[in-house]
């Protein structure tokens, strides 16, 4: 397997210019393999060595999966001009060039966020054609008609003719003013205005899984995880409602009943 330079290598899975991996190196800051290395433009083989900057391993990962538990408050944007981003959030370890969210979830909408380098898996997941589930709670103002289960899940078209795709609906037992809400596309502010056409609000909205992933009841508001291969391939998957509900419904009702 051909050897890769390692200022590359790690340029490639961090924030650090080669300028400042030149640096790092000339003051003995990076090992291979336990050894310091003497120069940037020393090769190693990028599957196997162990590369530390500072005592700090660097992943060996050129793709980085990061899922966050967004909080309210941050945009879904690498640009801080309109304000804080979820980029601020993300652990310096886990930092690397070209990370960005994978979708979007509004200012004051909370939940699993998906930030990642890797815009083929990106692509995959905003596809319209890929039809990847997305499922949330959301807090109402007013307790769910009951004929809108039915509604959204023939499929729902607004007065300006925006059609949505059919979508399931379950509202949480003792409490009718709760409800989840799995969806198969991502269109513009398409939660709230699928519950606005039923003549309701949504207060609060957080998104509870992607595809089959579900956002860890461990992983608290503002924190993030980097994802497994198997988590990565959970992403594309597709998830039981009636199941997810099942098991998940008390724990996410409670998260919001609580907030």
């Amino acid at each position: 397997m051909p050897l890769v330079r390692l200022d590359k290598y790690i340029s490639e899975r961090t924030e650090h210019t080669r300028s400042q991996i030149k640096t790092l190196v000339q003051k003995g800051k990076v090992t291979v393999d336990g050894v310091i290395v003497k120069r940037s433009d020393h090769k190693i083989d990028d599957v196997s060595a162990d590369v530390k900057i500072g005592g700090e391993s660097v992943s060996g990962q050129k793709f980085r999966y990061i899922l966050m538990n967004k909080p309210e408050g941050y945009i879904c944007s690498t640009d801080d001009h309109d304000g804080r981003t979820v980029m601020e959030l993300i652990p310096p370890e886990m930092r690397a060039k070209g990370l960005f969210p994978a979708g979007r979830l509004d200012k004051d909408s909370l939940g699993a966020l998906l930030i990642t380098n890797d815009g083929e898996l990106a692509h995959r997941l905003l596809s319209p054609a890929s039809h990847i589930p997305k499922i949330y709670i959301v807090k109402l103002d007013r307790p769910l008609d009951i004929k809108y289960i039915d509604i959204f899940k023939k499929g729902l078209k607004l007065s300006d003719d925006v059609q949505f795709l059919p979508a399931d609906v379950k509202i949480v037992e003792n409490c009718d003013t709760l409800a989840f809400i799995r969806i198969h596309e991502g269109k513009f502010h398409q939660v709230k205005r699928m519950f606005e056409a039923a003549e309701n609000h949504v207060q609060i909205l957080m998104r509870v899984s992607l595809g089959g992933l579900v956002l860890p009841e461990t992983l608290g508001k503002g924190q993030c995880m980097e994802l497994l291969h198997k988590d990565v391939e959970n992403l594309t998957a597709d998830m039981d409602f009636e199941a997810f509900y099942d098991r998940f419904s008390a724990i996410f009702s409670a998260i919001l009943i609580n907030k």
